[in-house]
């Protein structure tokens, strides 16, 4: 098992009042510091793991965290970085270690890496029927043995990714629909399938995209979402204005939706609910307003799908960003 150690720091504005205070006001501060991250310590635990090299991927490399103490674990939150990334780092992310301790959830965050090849931005291993996605659900339930959770075999997985990361989500939302609980499409590039099965169009999802990214992302992601909303996807494309190829406030938006989601389809033994286009919101592209979907099919004009009035007030204001 692998434990991760913090380094305590003050600020040094804490360090002249407490020396204004005094040795003994500095010790009272220092250890009280050490409390909180024995205390942190104790209600955590983090694991790696690692699957041979397969026919579409070099490296596999995985780093599991659990918040300590929750008895069962609802769902995985998967974590994928992008091209050829080491996001293993992420499962230390203090941010998304709350939200998962929050909603009981447990991290897996990955590194993928291709074979050498002549045309390095392909990404080999985000085509993830022909190995790396079997390599992540063999990680998983290796976790499952190893962490005292057995529940993680069946758990749904929810998918975040950036660049490379959230095309490998796209593509395991295609090969595994029903494992799926929801996924995120965070301005990558290059995409395997066009339309998706029905089942994946059934999946909620955010498409992100950045005004100022590569217009040949720009373009990819919005046709992929076109496609698949006119075929019923629930679905939705949020543009951050004035951000590249960056992570930007997508991460806080997909916290919210992933919460919404969860409530919305995680029942009581674990199973998942099938949504409809009936049991959210529709937003307008263009005007950016949202209310209730039509009584029948999917809109007609340009439209995305979102989960909750929180959702969509999130969507309206990252939309209408400076």
């Amino acid at each position: 098992m692998r434990h991760s150690y913090h380094v305590l720091s003050m600020s040094s504005a804490t360090y002249m009042a407490t020396r204004r205070l005094g040795r003994s006001a500095t010790r009272l501060v220092f250890f009280a510091g050490i409390a909180v991250l024995a205390a942190r310590q104790a209600r955590s635990q983090t694991v790696d793991d690692s699957i041979p090299s397969g026919a579409n991927f070099d490296k596999a490399q995985f780093r599991l965290w659990t918040p300590r103490g929750t008895e069962k674990l609802r769902a995985v939150l998967v974590l994928v970085p992008g091209s050829n990334g080491d996001g293993r780092g992420m499962a230390e992310d203090t941010v998304w270690q709350a939200f998962a301790a929050k909603n009981k959830l447990a991290i897996v965050a990955c590194r993928f890496t291709d074979k050498p090849h002549d045309q390095g931005y392909i990404e080999d291993y985000v085509n993830v029927s022909r190995g790396s996605g079997q390599a992540l659900l063999d990680a998983i339930d290796h976790f499952a043995a190893r962490s005292g959770h057995a529940e993680l075999r069946s758990a749904p997985l929810m998918l975040w990714g950036m660049s490379a990361g959230g095309q490998f989500d796209y593509e395991m939302a295609v090969w595994k629909p029903e494992k799926v609980a929801a996924f995120i499409v965070n301005k990558g590039g290059i995409y395997y399938t066009a339309l998706t099965p029905r089942e994946t169009r059934a999946i909620p999802a955010m498409l992100f995209i950045g005004g100022k990214d590569l217009e040949q992302r720009v373009h990819t992601i919005t046709g992929l979402f076109a496609l698949n909303r006119r075929g019923g996807a629930l679905w939705s494309l949020a543009e951050e204005p004035g951000v590249g190829h960056v992570v930007g406030k997508s991460r806080d938006v997909s916290m919210l939706f992933f919460e919404d989601v969860l409530a919305a389809r995680l029942s009581q033994d674990g199973t998942l609910k099938a949504l409809s286009e009936a049991n959210g919101l529709v937003g307008d592209l263009k005007t950016h307003e949202f209310g209730p979907p039509p009584e029948k099919g999917t809109p007609n004009y340009p439209s995305v799908w979102l989960v909750t009035d929180r959702v969509a007030k999130a969507w309206k204001d990252m939309m209408l960003a400076p």
